[in-house]
């Protein structure tokens, strides 16, 4: 079998906020989460709310943003468009442009140390705010390395208040990425798609909910970035063997794999081999996906591309 770490990979979905080494909570004075599986979403969102108020200073968001490059670039991933709570963070600190400076800073650093190219994505919760998301808006269109903007968190709460924000980010020429489709069911992408205008799903895994929408997501080659061990971890699936994978890919959908920050890039795809019987051809596939589905400049797509052809033709 090949090494999986070798393989290039895109990241896709996975939050810097999930990201944050154990010894680095332990040394802001926290305490790292425990292992298993949580009851609810909502307790999972209030145990990562805990870690994300250990950030207090632009050396603490450099210091993950730089670790997160180094972790990623040790499993294998190339290119990786990270997402990050900006808005909320700048409100907390009370330095509204601080914390998304500083992470650009770290990712720069990790470029230049570890030859991974990072881009950002800015998420707000559905919970919080109108003027949150405009100041996200805001925030994005002052910098470059920002690509996009999306809704996540508890998909009870309706994208339809956002949607000025939206059209304006779409008309702007940023790239919109919601979460749907992972607790909630298809009512969540069709609202994604229509008001959100989505360009990927994070997450989409109750796509299968609904065989229209199952054919129009196919047809119109909308990638899903799907987080297996994450959706385990939510109680969302009962086991990584009885994940929806497998169906997703058999009914013709772009599927991503992805970490949503609880777990290593390369682990994911090593436990896909191991547990649901994927080859290293299939495991290329993915790869290629993930690649296909970026928004990595085409020069860094072609030159990934190259190496996943040359990993599946090494010796294994």
């Amino acid at each position: 079998m090949r090494d999986v770490r070798a393989l290039p990979k895109a990241h896709l979905h996975v939050h810097l906020e999930s990201t944050v080494r154990p010894e680095t909570v332990r040394e802001l004075g926290g305490e790292p989460l425990p292992e298993g599986v949580f009851r609810s979403f909502r307790e999972f969102a209030d145990r990562r709310a805990q870690i994300r108020a250990l950030l207090r200073t632009a050396e603490h968001f450099r210091r993950v943003a730089l670790e997160f490059c180094a972790d990623e670039a040790a499993q294998g991933t190339r290119y990786a468009e990270v997402t990050f709570t900006a808005a909320s963070h700048g409100e907390r600190v009370g330095q509204p442009d601080m914390p998304l400076a500083a992470v650009l800073d770290g990712l720069a650093e990790g470029r230049e140390r570890y030859g991974i190219e990072c881009r950002v994505l800015l998420d707000h919760s559905r919970r919080r705010p109108i003027e949150r998301l405009w100041r996200t808006y805001e925030l994005a269109t002052r910098h470059d390395e920002v690509i996009g903007i999306g809704l996540a968190g508890d998909e009870s709460h309706p994208l339809a208040p956002f949607a000025a924000v939206l059209d304006a980010a779409k008309d702007t020429g940023l790239h919109l990425v919601h979460h749907a489709g992972e607790a909630a069911g298809a009512a969540s992408i069709r609202e994604a798609l229509d008001i959100g205008h989505a360009e990927r799903l994070g997450h989409g895994i109750r796509v299968l909910d609904d065989d229209r929408l199952v054919a129009e997501v196919r047809e119109r080659g909308i990638p899903l970035e799907v987080c297996p061990t994450s959706n385990v971890l939510l109680g969302l699936v009962p086991s990584l063997a009885e994940h929806p994978l497998p169906r997703l890919r058999a009914a013709g959908l772009a599927v991503t794999i992805n970490t949503d920050g609880e777990t290593a890039l390369a682990g994911e795809y090593a436990r896909l081999r191991d547990v649901l019987g994927y080859t290293d051809h299939d495991l290329a596939d993915f790869a290629r996906a993930g690649i296909d589905a970026s928004f990595a400049p085409e020069a860094l797509k072609a030159e990934m591309r190259a190496g996943v052809d040359a990993w599946l033709k090494a010796d294994a």
